[in-house]
């Protein structure tokens, strides 16, 4: 190989022992704008509040040497709403990405192929078999709701993949599969909440628009924890993923293990999604969105992971800061970027039209 040609190669990707990261310089340049943009976002997002603290306010806080109420402020109130956000956004636009581009379809998200559904219905039963609680602020920064959501959302996944199962798991038919998941644990859901008392369908009813305002230190960690074992591992198979999402002919001539690698990136996607939603509940269309608009920033083939969870991040962080101070109320987030996203998902289905119906 020339010199030239080495050079070349060398600035398109990065070799680590037997890893191969591969980069462009457009990719590499609008991922590191997305992270200064988060930092920026998550800045603001403590700052502004019914009580206004400067940035020389927040380091003295985070330093422990602010007074008293700056502390209360920053470090107890407003920084783990503002980290359960962008940790939530993370989670999601990472399992957008790898949902789209394992299904080589725009349109699938976890919201769309029954997870998200499954993780509501876990909870809403939760609330409302379980006693859950009375209201949101109380049962929801325990272990019990969370929980029963998270693992809705695993039992979703399962049923998705098995009843997609055909001599192994073909994209289209695990979106129309997990489809009717969805409609059918909507419809659960939809029942449970006909069936109960006020009080439940009030804290249930909160919970399924998605919000970061109850969020605690407690919830922090956990999340914190799930995501930084997770998008790593779903990094470190970036290669693999942009190989699938040639076809599965290329895949398998290659010598990629096709439907192991789908299972993995599967379960990857429902655990991530699993963990966002026990965290802040159901965020809509974050998943669906910031693949959409990290692969257009970024002029990829594919949804670029790290950029489209650094995109969910300022997602929710912006949707999040906007929902609670220019309205005279708190918002929930989730209400925010449903708002937001839905024209989204129709531009989309407008835009693809044509192929929709070949």
């Amino acid at each position: 190989m020339s010199t030239a040609s080495t050079a070349r190669a060398a600035r398109r990707g990065l070799l680590v022992g037997p890893l191969g990261f591969a980069w462009r310089p457009r990719v590499l340049a609008v991922t590191c704008a997305a992270l200064l943009l988060t930092v920026a976002l998550v800045v603001t997002a403590i700052a502004v509040g019914g009580s206004e603290v400067g940035v020389a306010g927040i380091l003295r806080a985070l330093v422990g040497r602010g007074d008293p109420l700056e502390r209360l402020i920053v470090v107890d109130l407003r920084l783990p709403r503002v980290l359960t956000g962008a940790l939530v956004g993370l989670a999601l636009g990472v399992a957008g990405a790898l949902m789209q581009t394992v299904t080589r379809n725009a349109l699938a998200a976890p919201d769309v192929v029954g997870i998200t559904s499954g993780a509501s219905f876990g909870a809403v039963a939760a609330i409302v078999i379980g006693g859950g609680g009375e209201s949101v602020g109380g049962a929801l920064l325990g272990a019990g709701v969370p929980g029963v959501a998270a693992l809705g959302a695993i039992v979703a996944g399962a049923l998705v993949y098995g009843l997609g199962w055909r001599g192994g798991v073909h994209s289209y038919r695990l979106v129309l599969v997990g489809i009717g998941v969805g409609a059918v644990l909507d419809a659960g859901t939809s029942y449970l909440l006909v069936q109960a008392r006020i009080t439940q369908v009030t804290a249930a009813s909160q919970w399924l628009v998605g919000s970061v305002s109850g969020s605690s230190w407690d919830g922090v960690w956990p999340l914190l924890g799930v995501v930084a074992v997770l998008v790593p591992l779903a990094l470190a198979g970036s290669a693999a993923l942009t190989v699938s999402h040639l076809g599965d002919e290329i895949a398998r001539g290659v010598g990629l293990p096709v439907q192991l690698h789908r299972l993995a990136v599967l379960l990857l996607t429902v655990l991530l999604t699993a963990a966002s939603v026990a965290a802040a509940g159901p965020v809509g269309f974050i998943a669906f969105v910031a693949p959409q608009i990290a692969v257009r920033a970024a002029g990829a083939t594919r949804p670029p992971l790290l950029l489209s969870g650094l995109t969910g991040g300022c997602l929710v962080l912006a949707a999040d800061t906007l929902a609670r101070t220019v309205f005279p109320w708190d918002v929930p987030v989730g209400i925010v970027t449903t708002a937001l996203g839905a024209p989204c998902l129709i531009w989309l289905l407008l835009r693809n039209r044509k192929e929709m119906t070949t």
